[in-house]
């Protein structure tokens, strides 16, 4: 059999051959370095948050484990877009992916669309409180109905919304088609500003923009710029009305196959790789802010207090709506929650 670096990487060949793509992760014994090739795929730049932290991963693992275990990084949906990236992890096909919370609720997981309620979260601590806490572990454990592990959260600060005309009021969104990620919450929240949702692959949201397929979307800036969806978008306004988080996750047959002293290595490796990332998330939408305004090709906006308001009471019966497709009692635990880490 081809050593697992040679085998080839066709975007859906790799999803009819998932069963021979997983053999790769295991048949370390028969080669000498690396004896180990994980395969992380990921759908944004590597100079993101997300992008920075898997790449960090990668040089932690190669460099704790001499070379023994190799990390591909496949950045841009190189490998897998926003559509198929789970199916192809559930399938082996690929090893690990960091997708946005938003994902999981496709899959049959809709208590992470928690993390989509708008204008629920004070601040990042208050998130990283919540991840880190009991609630967060256990909604990783309900992974395992999916045949899948959770190995670390990570965040990528707060979206704004995005299109060629500023969007300060409810009344702004009147008719707008405004790109979302697979969500039942953020469709209703654009759908409850009078908006109509359109669900696109991430990769597919820059060309949409610039053909007029959809007129706006919601984004945290650095995504906002790295992505350059400021060439085609002539205002941003800085609502910070959402959470945009992500949970590096990987198979369980992997991680059954792994010897446990691999497995510490990895575990460590990511926990450096999140703090690292988390560490850097402010700071990335800081610079691309200051970039975006130093490019002068989209008009920022920002919300006094009493339009931040309004645009608030106009999603608030989003909660209670999807209280009953989420689970009622994961939004009893978020409310406790959230009392327990307010201002704390």
């Amino acid at each position: 059999m081809k050593p697992c670096a040679t085998l080839p990487l066709r975007r859906r060949g790799l999803l009819q051959g998932a069963a021979l793509a997983a053999l790769c992760t295991t048949q370390y014994h028969a080669h000498a370095r690396p004896a180990i090739t994980l395969r992380f795929s990921h759908v944004v730049s590597e100079a993101t948050p997300k992008g920075l932290a898997a790449n960090r991963f990668k040089v932690l693992v190669e460099q704790r484990t001499e070379g023994r275990i190799a990390v591909q990084v496949f950045p841009n949906s190189a490998l897998y877009g926003d559509r198929d990236e789970m199916q192809a992890l559930q399938l082996g096909a690929v090893d690990l992916l960091a997708p946005s919370l938003s994902k999981f609720g496709r899959i049959g997981l809709p208590e992470f669309e928690l993390f989509d309620l708008p204008f629920t979260f004070e601040s990042l601590t208050q998130v990283r409180r919540i991840t880190g806490g009991p609630l967060g572990q256990q909604l990783f454990d309900g992974l395992s109905r999916q045949g899948l592990i959770g190995l670390g959260y990570f965040d990528n600060g707060f979206k704004q919304m995005s299109a060629n005309r500023p969007l300060l009021a409810p009344e702004d969104f009147a008719g707008l088609r405004m790109r979302i990620q697979p969500s039942g919450v953020i469709a209703a929240q654009m759908r409850a500003l009078g908006a109509r949702p359109i669900t696109l692959g991430f990769g597919e949201t820059r060309d949409a923009l610039a053909s007029g397929v959809v007129d706006g979307t919601e984004n945290p800036v650095s995504n906002f710029w790295t992505q350059g969806m400021h060439q085609v978008q002539r205002h941003l306004s800085l609502t910070d009305h959402g959470y945009l988080g992500y949970a590096v996750v990987s198979h369980q047959r992997l991680w059954q196959h792994l010897k446990p002293s691999d497995i510490a290595v990895l575990q460590q490796a990511l926990r450096d790789a999140l703090v690292f990332a988390n560490d850097i998330a402010d700071r990335q939408n800081d610079q691309a802010l200051a970039q975006l305004r130093a490019s002068q090709t989209t008009r920022i906006h920002h919300l006094t207090p009493q339009q931040r308001e309004r645009l608030r009471l106009a999603v608030q019966p989003v909660q209670d709506a999807l209280a009953q497709r989420i689970g009622p009692q994961w939004i009893d635990r978020l409310k406790l929650e959230l009392t327990r880490t307010s201002s704390g």
